[in-house]
C-alpha cells in the first residue's frame, strides 16, 4: 500500500522538485550593477558655437544649400554647447584621420573610466573575471579587450568579448553577454566599456541623409561593473530584472536604414534614411509585445491584451498607445539619440516632460555618445535624486542592424553618489532649448562662406 501511495505521489514530487529547482536556480541568476563611471573630457574638447562653425567652415564640399540644412539641424537637435568633439577633429584633422588618432580616442575613455572605477569600488583589476568592450566602429588588432588586459595587468583566465559593429543598443548586448556568463558562473565579477570611434568617422561629404550624424554624436563613454555574487549585494545600485532583444535585420527596409557606406561622391559616413521611424517603431512593437506582460500590473495586463492589436508598426508616436506604463515603472531611461526619437517615445508611452527631462537634458549636455548614452542618462536622474530604493527603470534602446533592446532595473538603494554631472546640474533642467547657431550665422550666403572659407 505505501509502495502504491509513493508511486502515485512520485509525478507530483518529481514536479514540486523541478519547479524548486527552476525557482533556486532564477534566484542564483542575479545580475548586479556596483559602480558605473561616466566619461567626462577635457574641457579643450568642448564643442561650443563657434569650435562647430569653424568645423563646417572647412568642410570645402558644403554649398550654400546644405550649409543652411545643416544650419538648421543643428539648431533643431537639442544639443547645447557643451558637447565634447574628437581631439583630431579639433585640431582640423578630420579629413585625414589616422590609427593611432582612433586608438588615442579610445584609450583615453576606456583608461581614465576604468582607473576611477577600480578607484571608487574598492575591486582589483584581478578580481575581474568577465571583460566586455563594445566600440561599434574600430576593431584593432590586438583587441581592445587584449588592450585592457595589458594595460591592468588582468588574470590569464579572464573571459573577454569584444563587441564591435552594434551601433547604440551595443551597452544592452553587452549586458545581456555578462548575464548569460552569469547563469552559468557563480560568484563572479565583469566589467563592460562602452565607448564609441568618433574621430576616425567625421563625413566630410554634402549628403545631406549622411551629415545627421556629424550633428548629433558626441565624445563620451561608460566602465560599467557587474556582479552575481549574493556577498556583494549590499553595495549593489541596481538589479537586473529582465532583458529583451529584437532583431528586425530580416526586413530589407529596416536593415538599410542606418547604414555605414560611402555617397555618391566616394565620402564614407553613416545614411541616416527616412524608413527609420518606421523601423523603429517596427521594432519597439513586437519588443514590447513581449516586454509588457512582465512589467506592468495585472490590471494593464488585461487592457493589453484588448489594445495590442491595435498597435501601429508605422508610427513610433503610436506605440504602445492606451497603456499606463508608469503604473508599474517609475523612471524611463530613454537613449538620448536625438530629439525626434526622445519626442517620439515619449509620445508612445505617454510620458510626461518629466518623465522624458533626463534623456532631454542628457541629449543637450552630452550630445548621442552612442552605447555609453543610458549611463549619463541613469547619471541625471541619480544626480537629482531621483532613484529611490525599490524604483523601476526601463532601458529603452534603438540600434542599427536593425535593433531595439531594453531591459527593466531595480534599484537597490536611495541613489546620490556624485558623479560627471556635479559641476552642472544645478544648471539644469534648461527650461528653453535654444541653440544660438541660427542667430550668429543664419546671415550667410554664397558670397560670405566663400569669403569665411578664405579667411
Amino acid at each position: 500500500m505505501e509502495f502504491l501511495t509513493a508511486l502515485y505521489l512520485f509525478p507530483f514530487l518529481y514536479i514540486a522538485y523541478l519547479l524548486c529547482k527552476q525557482a533556486i536556480r532564477k534566484r542564483d541568476q542575479c545580475c548586479y550593477m556596483l559602480h558605473y563611471e561616466c566619461f567626462k573630457p577635457p574641457e579643450d574638447r568642448k564643442l561650443n558655437t563657434e569650435t562647430c562653425a569653424s568645423i563646417v567652415f572647412r568642410n570645402k564640399s558644403l554649398r550654400i544649400e546644405e550649409f543652411k540644412y545643416l544650419l538648421k539641424t543643428i539648431v533643431s537637435s537639442g544639443i547645447g554647447e557643451s558637447t565634447y568633439c574628437p581631439k583630431n577633429v579639433l585640431e582640423g584633422r578630420e579629413a585625414s584621420p589616422t590609427l593611432s588618432d582612433a586608438i588615442e580616442e579610445m584609450e583615453e575613455i576606456i583608461f581614465t573610466t576604468l582607473d576611477k572605477l577600480f578607484d571608487k569600488s574598492g575591486i582589483s583589476p584581478s578580481e575581474i573575471d568577465i571583460l566586455v568592450v563594445n566600440v561599434s566602429l574600430l576593431a584593432t588588432l590586438p583587441s581592445l579587450t587584449s588592450q585592457v588586459v595589458n594595460r591592468y595587468k588582468m588574470r590569464d583566465n579572464i573571459k573577454t568579448y569584444n563587441v564591435t559593429g552594434m551601433g547604440c543598443s551595443a551597452s544592452i548586448i553587452a549586458i545581456d553577454i555578462v548575464q548569460q556568463q552569469f547563469k552559468v558562473h557563480k560568484n563572479v565579477n565583469a566589467i563592460i566599456v562602452s565607448s564609441e570611434s568618433m574621430g576616425n568617422h567625421w563625413y566630410m561629404g554634402r549628403d545631406r541623409s549622411f551629415m545627421l550624424s556629424n550633428c548629433l554624436f558626441r565624445t563620451g563613454g561608460c566602465s560599467m561593473l557587474l556582479s552575481n555574487n549574493r556577498n556583494l549585494k549590499h553595495r549593489a545600485i541596481i538589479k537586473l530584472n529582465y532583458l529583451l532583444r529584437t532583431h528586425l535585420g530580416s526586413d530589407d527596409e529596416a536593415y538599410k536604414c542606418c547604414y555605414q557606406k560611402e555617397d555618391d561622391d566616394g565620402y564614407p559616413g553613416f545614411c541616416l534614411t527616412k524608413h527609420l521611424p518606421k523601423a523603429a517603431a517596427k521594432a519597439f512593437t513586437e519588443n514590447l509585445k513581449v516586454l509588457v506582460p512582465r512589467i506592468l500590473p495585472l490590471k494593464e495586463l488585461l487592457r493589453y491584451l484588448i489594445i495590442s492589436s491595435s498597435w501601429t508598426k508605422g508610427d513610433l508616436e503610436k506605440v504602445g498607445k492606451g497603456l499606463n506604463f508608469k503604473a508599474g515603472i517609475q523612471h524611463f531611461c530613454i537613449h538620448p539619440g536625438g530629439r525626434a526619437v526622445i519626442d517620439g517615445t515619449g509620445k508612445g508611452l505617454q510620458l510626461s516632460d518629466y518623465d522624458l527631462e533626463p534623456a532631454r537634458m542628457a541629449l543637450h549636455r552630452w550630445g548621442n555618445t552612442s552605447a555609453a548614452g543610458f549611463w549619463y542618462v541613469l547619471g541625471y536622474m541619480e544626480a537629482k535624486k531621483r532613484l529611490k530604493k525599490g524604483d523601476k527603470i526601463l532601458m529603452i534602446s534603438f540600434g542599427a542592424g536593425f535593433k531595439c533592446n531594453n531591459c527593466l532595473w531595480e534599484v537597490m538603494r536611495d541613489l546620490k553618489d556624485r558623479n560627471v554631472w556635479d559641476d552642472c546640474i544645478d544648471d539644469y533642467p534648461v527650461k528653453n532649448i535654444v541653440n544660438p547657431f541660427m542667430e550668429r550665422y543664419s546671415w550667410i550666403n554664397d558670397e560670405t562662406l566663400s569669403f569665411v572659407r578664405l579667411h
